[in-house]
């Protein structure tokens, strides 16, 4: 049960899960068994269901939960691991929540047609729920797009690296969880100020969140988190620990072992036992400790903006919630 401060509260949102579970199967379902494999792949893998989760308790600050919200929680989830099928392919990842990722079963064609499903599945269900909930997901689904395209892109001449890095975080990763919120909010009709509060809340929530799994991603290993540790660092992508090592170096603060790390780190980490030594020597360096002390910022700051919002359990949960997601580091 998650611990959000109120074991009723926990309890129903629990048991809301088993109606959003059937609910994702049921639409995943295709009349071709060829196309329902690999559009059930990672539903069947199970996962976190954070977005779903967050617009349950965020319907807290209104009339609660009523099938809108379900619907709702249902399309959001739909929406985020359609985005997973992609991310993947994008990162040749070879597993995901402990399986082996789809594009590695049926190939890359198939997991990318598979997203585009699962998209359009979420759209058809928001569809229902009326114009406003379309913009809400017309934009999400443009800022997943974009946030993509700045991280392939990379930051422009003049640009700090880190900033860059986080407007992309907001984009590819913020801006469903907060979209999760803004639907809670919306269905239960919360008034607008608890709405916005919300929605801001639920943005930099899931900064803090993509920020921890930044730190999780290299300190855990395949059986803990379900994906290949250093999988980024292998592809060349730059997460926040190895951008915090490069800020330190243009800074002039760099320490031998960090430089000899970048060193390592731009070069060839096909081999599995020079990445599985470079990620045994990040894990060791201190800055790790100051990508998960960023992570944690974040989170505060999330939690800061509920701060005029009376005290309630709703409230509470969402505290709670925030300090979930970057509890994972300890």
């Amino acid at each position: 049960m998650l611990p959000l401060g109120d074991p009723e509260l926990a309890a129903q949102i629990a048991a809301e899960l088993d109606e959003v579970e059937r609910r994702l199967v049921d639409a995943a379902r295709h009349t071709e068994p060829l196309i329902q494999t690999p559009s059930r792949h990672l539903i069947d893998a199970g996962g976190k269901r954070l977005r779903p989760v967050l617009v349950m308790l965020t319907s807290q600050f209104g009339t609660g939960i009523d099938d809108a919200v379900r619907q709702a929680a249902v399309a959001t989830e739909l929406t985020h691991l359609a985005t997973l099928y992609h991310d993947d392919v994008m990162d040749s990842a070879p597993l995901r929540r402990g399986a082996p990722s789809a594009h590695e079963v049926w190939g890359n064609s198939v997991a990318i047609l598979t997203g585009d499903l699962l998209f359009a599945r979420a759209s058809q269900l928001v569809s229902e729920l009326g114009p406003v909930a379309v913009r809400i997901q017309a934009d999400a689904f443009e800022r997943l797009v974009l946030g993509q395209l700045h991280e392939t892109l990379g930051p422009q001449d003049g640009e700090d690296p880190i900033e860059h890095y986080l407007s992309v975080l907001a984009d590819k990763t913020g801006s469903l969880i907060a979209a999760a919120a803004n639907y809670g909010t919306l269905f239960s009709g919360a008034g607008e100020d608890v709405r916005a509060a919300a929605v801001r809340y639920g943005e930099k929530v899931g900064v803090a969140f993509q920020l921890a799994d930044d730190v999780i991603d290299l300190t855990s290993d395949a059986e803990t988190t379900g994906k290949t540790p250093g999988t980024d660092l292998r592809e060349g992508v730059a997460t926040m620990p190895v951008l915090l090592l490069r800020a330190r170096s243009a800074a002039g603060t760099l320490d031998a072992e960090g430089a000899d790390l970048l060193t390592h780190l731009s070069g060839d980490l096909s081999s599995d036992e020079v990445l599985a030594d470079v990620l045994r020597r990040l894990r060791a360096h201190d800055v790790l400790d100051e990508a998960r002390e960023l992570a944690r910022t974040w989170a505060r700051d999330a939690v800061a903006e509920l701060d005029d919002l009376p005290d309630s359990a709703a409230k509470n949960a969402l505290v709670a919630f925030a300090g979930l997601l970057v509890d994972r580091l300890t």
